[in-house]
């Protein structure tokens, strides 16, 4: 595993890292769209159902476990604490996620590397990955006003997206036979979503702004 893989995963652990702490000490989830939660929620159970018949290390185990139990906590939260599910924005986390699934399967079953169960529901969970941020940038453009937890979770999830870009052009350049186009595919979707918020993420730190985001 190279340095830009690793640093993309310990982004994204970062994410969730802030994302909890935003919960778990705030007692709080305004801003936070349990629709995209509930997305990420089933890519981890489509994308690692291998961690039950397979072995790749201690490393790879135990972050697939992290993920699966952190996803599943927080929409827990944000469903059923007594506390937490009350500053839930029920009315503006509104978008059709459920809409985004079906498509994702259905290419997933025409584009994959391999017509088997474990590989479609594998190529699925790339595809639903590529868009479930969608929930949540549409509520904060809805919102606006984004506090800085929520605009530091949803940076690092772009921030680790965008180094496993830089990690699987490194792999294409030091690796002769490292070819994988789906992969690359919906990792290009995925970063483009996040362009917007990027821009005015940066704009607010550099004007030492709070971040908001247009109509």
């Amino acid at each position: 595993m190279n340095i830009f893989r690793l640093i993309g995963d310990l982004t994204h652990l970062m994410s969730i890292i802030v994302l909890l702490l935003k919960i778990h000490t705030i007692k709080s989830c305004a801003g936070i769209s349990l629709r995209t939660q509930e997305l990420y929620a089933l890519v981890f159970v489509t994308r690692y159902l291998d961690i039950f018949v397979s072995y790749i290390s201690l490393y790879n185990t135990l972050m697939k476990l992290i993920f699966l139990g952190t996803s599943f906590s927080i929409v827990w939260y944000m469903r059923y604490h007594k506390t937490v599910r009350l500053s839930y924005d029920k009315s503006n986390d509104n978008f059709r996620h459920y809409f985004l699934i079906a498509p994702c399967l259905l290419l997933a079953l025409v584009l994959n590397n391999r017509f088997t169960f474990r590989e479609v529901l594998w190529t699925f969970s790339l595809y639903l990955e590529a868009v479930a941020i969608i929930p949540q940038l549409v509520l904060l453009q809805r919102t606006r006003n984004v506090d800085n937890l929520t605009g530091n979770y949803v940076f690092f999830l772009g921030a680790y997206r965008g180094f496993y870009l830089i990690n699987w052009v490194y792999r294409y350049l030091t690796e002769s036979h490292y070819r994988q186009w789906i992969t690359w595919m919906a990792g290009l979707v995925q970063t483009a979503l996040y362009a917007d918020f990027f821009y005015y993420y940066f704009k607010s730190w550099k004007n030492n702004e709070k971040l908001k985001l247009p109509a």
